[in-house]
């Protein structure tokens, strides 16, 4: 349930292919049509801006990317910029509670991808790094967190709480593996030390934790360990997304549908922390991560509907 881009593609035709397609070249073949003609569509209560502009795109067909001048659809996935026919201005803006690092495995298609969106979105709370080229973030852990489902993993909501750990003098002073012990038995706190930390945390929750970073991984299921085993992310305070449901069109066959593609992972996090952690009412402040996402949902469902695959 992650933030993996899943690799396994269903994409109308793909099956027969002779090797996997990017998106953008697939997409190329498609006709869009209207998203109310299928009643299914999980992403149509999203306040998103304005497709319109994607629409005209799709119409109009591949075209250059102002940077590179490479042929693309939509959007360039190695510069990280919209085409030449998606003028920037038509594009959305979202602007996030924390930063976010995206780390992205070196053999990961760039074309399948959906970590670019978060980029061309947020593009000022948004790094993409390509492994192994990433940052130390030992010093600062106590402001860090790791979006990966595991054994150690906490939930959205219990972030405040366990981030206390690495903030406390002496909890969690050099040793990584602290980390997997609850706190208390860590830290042996007395009773009245252990009600004025209990104060401490619930004061954070009402000022957004001091969480200011969340870091996910841009990977097929199949390469995480080499990213997930690597020093510098060893003792990070590790977050699992355990209630939604995939969306994606490349979900990976025998995986559950709680592996989330990477823009799905990081959407449901922020709308999981805007409620559980600010503690305000969620009111669609970071649906157009998925403006990208939705309308090639939309396409490709609509699409593979036509050709009797659904």
């Amino acid at each position: 349930q992650l933030t993996m881009s899943l690799n396994s593609s269903t994409l109308l035709n793909e099956e027969k292919s002779q090797g996997p397609k990017r998106t953008s070249e697939c997409l190329e073949s498609l006709e869009l049509q209207t998203p109310s003609s299928f009643q299914d569509n999980p992403l149509r209560q999203l306040q998103l801006a304005s497709q319109e502009v994607l629409e005209k795109a799709k119409k109009s067909g591949r075209s250059k990317c102002p940077q590179c001048s490479s042929s693309r659809m939509f959007y360039c996935y190695t510069c990280f910029v919209p085409v030449e026919t998606v003028p920037t201005k038509e594009i959305p803006t979202v602007k996030l509670p924390l930063k976010i690092d995206i780390i992205k495995h070196p053999n990961e298609t760039d074309g399948k991808s959906t970590a670019v969106h978060a980029k061309l979105l947020a593009p000022d709370d948004v790094t993409i790094y390509k492994y192994p080229c990433i940052p130390e973030y030992k010093e600062k852990r106590h402001e860090i967190a790791l979006v990966f489902p595991g054994p150690n993993s906490v939930s959205v909501k219990d972030i405040a709480f366990h981030l206390q750990k690495y903030s406390k003098k002496g909890v969690c002073d050099k040793d990584d593996d602290c980390c997997r012990e609850p706190l208390l038995k860590q830290a042996k706190i007395e009773p009245k030390e252990e009600e004025n930390l209990n104060e401490c945390i619930s004061n954070n929750r009402g000022e957004g934790t001091r969480l200011k970073k969340i870091i996910f991984i841009d990977s097929t299921w199949n390469q995480t360990n080499k990213i997930i085993t690597d020093e510098r992310l060893q003792g990070l305070l590790q977050i699992e997304l355990k209630t939604r449901k995939t969306c994606f069109w490349r979900h990976q066959k025998g995986k559950p549908d709680t592996y989330l593609s990477t823009i799905e992972a990081i959407y449901y996090f922020l709308v999981d922390y805007h409620q559980e952690i600010l503690k305000e009412n969620y009111k669609g402040q970071y649906d157009n991560l998925l403006f990208f996402f939705s309308f090639m949902y939309t396409l490709i469902k609509n699409a593979k509907c036509c050709a009797g695959k659904e």
